[in-house]
């Protein structure tokens, strides 16, 4: 995470934007493995859970294409 974090600042975060942070995003979260794992790092990184839905939530399914629409858009690499 520590060499994402310095690339990212280094080469794509401009002037005036804040250092980025890291995310690590897991499908559960052991408080042990985490403190170890991040005990020596000095940027700001967030530890997250997941969990996966069997079905899209309503208010999202306009926000994205529908499975057509994504397999049309990529037809080019078949």
């Amino acid at each position: 995470m520590q060499f994402y974090l310095s690339v990212l600042n280094d080469q794509v975060r401009e002037p005036d934007e804040n250092p980025s942070i890291g995310i690590i995003i897991c499908r559960t979260k052991n408080r042990t493995v985490v403190e170890y794992a991040l005990k020596d790092n000095a940027q700001p990184i967030g530890v997250a859970t997941y969990s996966i839905q069997a079905t899209l939530p309503e208010k999202w399914k306009d926000l994205l294409p529908s499975p057509e629409q994504i397999e049309k858009h990529f037809e080019f690499l078949k």
